[in-house]
């Protein structure tokens, strides 16, 4: 990229890079070697990061495309055209990944795992789903005429709506009576997927969606003779936070602020199932304000295949890969002290091929040894019961100085990072937001000792559950040179503005033009 590229400039051609890298996961699905659940399993990771690249990418360049701010006119048409460009990648790759749907649900009907449609059913299947109904649905499927909805896209938009067509037979009249209504789909409560009884040798699998299809005449019980047709269609909001420059507010309360502000960004792309009647795709359209830029994609009977990735496997470990059991390298599981063996020589993890158990024992150790004095960990993502935080409230309990940075800012992960900061500052433990305008992504631990330091550089978040699927490396090591520049890291982080030099690590560009400036400074804050 030239270097008289100005900034907007950069993150424009890396926003066509990123679906070109999302078109190699597809290509994963595609492939044939790969066994057929795990093909399933890329859909649903596809599907995932395009519904993120959309809340917050596409939502960036829409924003600058209607900028009415003058200085930035070659940014502005920079951004239309990416844009365009974009929609047109994504109409090309979604035709692909319906086509992949298709043969991937193929196959596996050949393997004996049928997905079913409400046509499909035999009697003990209807009475199933008619039970399932009386039992779990009813309550949880409450439509909304559409009549009295103004705008759609004050609702969340991480789920998937299904617009019905409900038809009223009148005596005498040659025409039905037609109305539209809405019906937000349970699938948080109860799952995408229903397993069926089975029949002829197969696994039956049903959509939640076909599911309620099949319900309508029960959910609109008391409208006399009618018939039902229901079509799916999702949206994607700009979930891009607007944090308030609020001198009488701290980070957390800005954070937590424009988390909130999320649910009320604009929808910016909408994905509606191609067979829906235009009379009803119109008055949807009109209730969720889609502009000229905005990105409209028809495609097949489903949305959100983000679910994919959690296909029942009914059993069939063979059309999975082998499950791997993360081992304990020898060197880290023997009784000596963890502190003691990386002081003898560096130590490597590779997860999730080794446990990520090693790095837990060592903030556990930490946070009983007599030896440690302090702890700093920078913190981006963390496990839902996280015991590398169960650690570090440990080692505060136990009189240790324990100094956390966390990253608020977090893609998606702020919420949970507001409620893990105000528990560790509850246990006595410093929490720090880092420095305005940066964020800061380094995954870091400094241990001080009276016995000599120890530090910890990783690729990945100390989550435990990421370190089960993500590949990711992390060293532990005792190295003098090394250790004091992770330490001054966490002293850059308390003082943005003292100059720092590195030797030993590679440290962001950025981070060295923010230690010029006072930590007033206002370097744009981006999710690199």
């Amino acid at each position: 990229m030239e270097k008289e590229k100005d900034m907007k400039g950069a993150y424009v051609e890396r926003d066509l890079s990123w679906m070109y890298f999302n078109h190699r996961i597809l290509q994963e699905a595609e492939k044939k070697s790969v066994p057929i659940l795990e093909r399933m399993a890329f859909l649903g990771i596809y599907s995932n990061n395009l519904d993120e690249f959309f809340r917050v990418r596409m939502a960036s360049l829409n924003r600058i495309a209607l900028s009415k701010d003058k200085n930035i006119k070659q940014d502005r048409e920079r951004a239309k055209k990416t844009i365009k460009d974009i929609n047109h990648l994504n109409a090309c790759y979604n035709k692909e990944f319906e086509k992949a749907v298709d043969n991937i649900t193929e196959e596996l009907a050949k393997q004996g795992i049928k997905l079913l449609h409400e046509t499909d059913l035999n009697e003990e299947q209807q009475l199933f789903i008619r039970r399932l109904y009386l039992e779990k649905l009813n309550g949880s499927t409450n439509p909304i005429w559409l009549s009295q909805v103004k705008e759609i896209g004050a609702t969340g938009d991480d789920g998937i709506f299904l617009a019905v067509k409900r038809m009223v037979w009148i005596e005498d009249k040659k025409k039905p009576k037609v109305d539209y209504a809405l019906i937000a789909m349970p699938d948080k409560e109860l799952g995408r997927f229903v397993r069926l009884p089975q029949s002829d040798g197969m696994e039956n699998i049903m959509y939640l969606d076909d599911v309620i299809r099949y319900c309508l005449p029960m959910i609109f019980i008391g409208a006399g003779k009618a018939t039902y047709e229901a079509y799916s269609f999702k949206f994607t909001k700009d979930a891009e936070m607007d944090i308030e420059n609020d001198l009488n507010s701290g980070v957390m309360q800005k954070v937590a602020k424009g988390v909130k502000s999320r649910k009320s960004g604009e929808p910016i792309r909408v994905i509606y199932d191609e067979k829906m009647p235009k009379e009803l795709l119109k008055r949807i359209m009109s209730r969720l304000n889609i502009d000229a830029l905005d990105t409209i994609v028809s495609g097949g009977r489903y949305q959100n295949h983000k679910d994919l990735m959690g296909f029942p496997d009914c059993g069939r470990q063979d059309l999975k890969y082998a499950k791997w059991t993360p081992i304990l390298k020898p060197e880290l599981e023997i009784e000596q002290s963890i502190l003691d063996t990386i002081r003898q020589k560096d130590r490597f993890i590779h997860v999730p091929y080794h446990s990520f158990n090693s790095f837990i024992r060592v903030l556990r150790e930490a946070a009983l040894s007599p030896d440690v004095k302090a702890i700093n960990v920078t913190l981006y993502r963390l496990a839902k019961a996280s015991k590398v935080v169960k650690a570090l409230i440990c080692a505060a309990r136990n009189g240790k100085k324990v100094t956390v940075v966390i990253e608020l800012l977090a893609l998606f992960d702020e919420e949970s990072n507001i409620k893990w900061s105000k528990r560790l500052q509850k246990a006595g433990v410093e929490v720090v937001f880092g420095v305005e305008g940066l964020k800061i992504h380094s995954k870091l631990v400094y241990i001080s000792c009276k016995s000599g330091d120890i530090a910890c550089i990783g690729t990945g978040n100390l989550h435990e559950g990421n370190a089960k699927v993500y590949t990711d490396y992390m060293m532990m090591t005792a190295r003098p040179q090394i250790v004091r520049e992770v330490k001054k890291v966490f002293e850059f982080i308390n003082k943005p503005f003292k100059p720092v030099k590195f030797r030993e690590l590679l440290v962001s560009q950025m981070f060295h033009e923010s230690s010029k400036k006072s930590k007033s400074n206002v370097l744009p804050v981006r999710n690199l």
